[in-house]
């Protein structure tokens, strides 16, 4: 039995391991002082961090992605926590199969979905636009708030909703004031998910981006394309350690709230 399982741990960490170099591997290439990517480092310099933070066009993806992830996080949590309620509320089956439309742009390969977003943004003018990008990121950022928010509501007692609406209070309020602090941790997680989605996003951004809004990642993929510039190991180390933060953030936000669960 303990053989096995120190097979079992030795395994995991051979897997993780195995996840994990083609990440970490970037990190010291980043701090590299040679005019190419080479690991490992001929020499230790900060110059590609500098060259990003110099480059107005880099400067101006960045702003974009920012712009972009901010914007369709915000969006996707509004627009999925009122569908996760919606989904949770609801008895009858056709309102609950909604939640598989809901959840299609995990199932789609990415390349189909960047097709017809493509396809549809062509004939109504939305390529190249803010407008466009933030509504793609905004379909692809969905089923991550739907499914987290899912998760707290399931846990959530209905009878304090029923309780305080008995008591005067409308749906609206007592969403507000009674169900939205007690789900706060996953509506956050939901949030986070979007965001980070919104901002690693490549392929979609391939397809429907372009001129003054060109995200970081495509400005990235054209890099690459054209010449392999040391600096966007750089900007891929600082896109790493965002995500990383963000999913340190989700964790924290879902160890609260099952703290606080078991506290009551």
């Amino acid at each position: 039995m303990k053989s096995g399982k120190i097979l079992l741990v030795t395994l995991v960490v051979l897997i993780l391991a195995w996840l994990m170099i083609p990440v970490v591997i970037i990190v010291p290439m980043s701090f590299s002082g040679a005019r190419f990517l080479a690991f490992p480092p001929p020499s230790w310099s900060t110059r590609w961090y500098e060259a990003y933070l110099a480059n107005p066009g880099w400067m101006q993806a960045t702003r974009v992605s920012l712009t972009l992830a901010v914007s369709s996080a915000a969006i996707a949590t509004v627009m999925g926590t009122a569908a996760a309620y919606a989904l949770n509320m609801s008895t009858s089956k056709w309102v609950r199969n909604l939640q598989v439309i809901l959840m299609l742009p995990l199932v789609v390969p990415i390349v189909i979905t960047a097709v017809g977003v493509f396809l549809v943004y062509a004939n109504v003018g939305l390529l190249a636009t803010m407008t466009g990008l933030i509504l793609a990121n905004v379909m692809l950022g969905l089923p991550y708030v739907v499914t987290s928010v899912l998760v707290g509501l399931r846990k959530f007692d209905p009878v304090q909703e029923m309780v305080s609406r008995s008591l005067g209070m409308n749906r609206l309020r007592t969403f507000f004031v009674v169900v939205l602090p007690q789900i706060r941790a996953s509506v956050i997680s939901g949030l986070l998910f979007a965001f980070i989605s919104a901002l690693d996003e490549t392929v979609v951004a391939l397809f429907i981006s372009g001129g003054q809004y060109q995200t970081l990642t495509k400005r990235m993929f054209t890099a690459l394309r054209d010449e392999i510039d040391p600096t966007i190991a750089a900007i891929s180390t600082l896109l790493t350690a965002v995500s990383f933060l963000m999913v340190i953030l989700v964790s924290l936000s879902a160890r609260a709230e099952t703290k606080k669960s078991a506290e009551a």
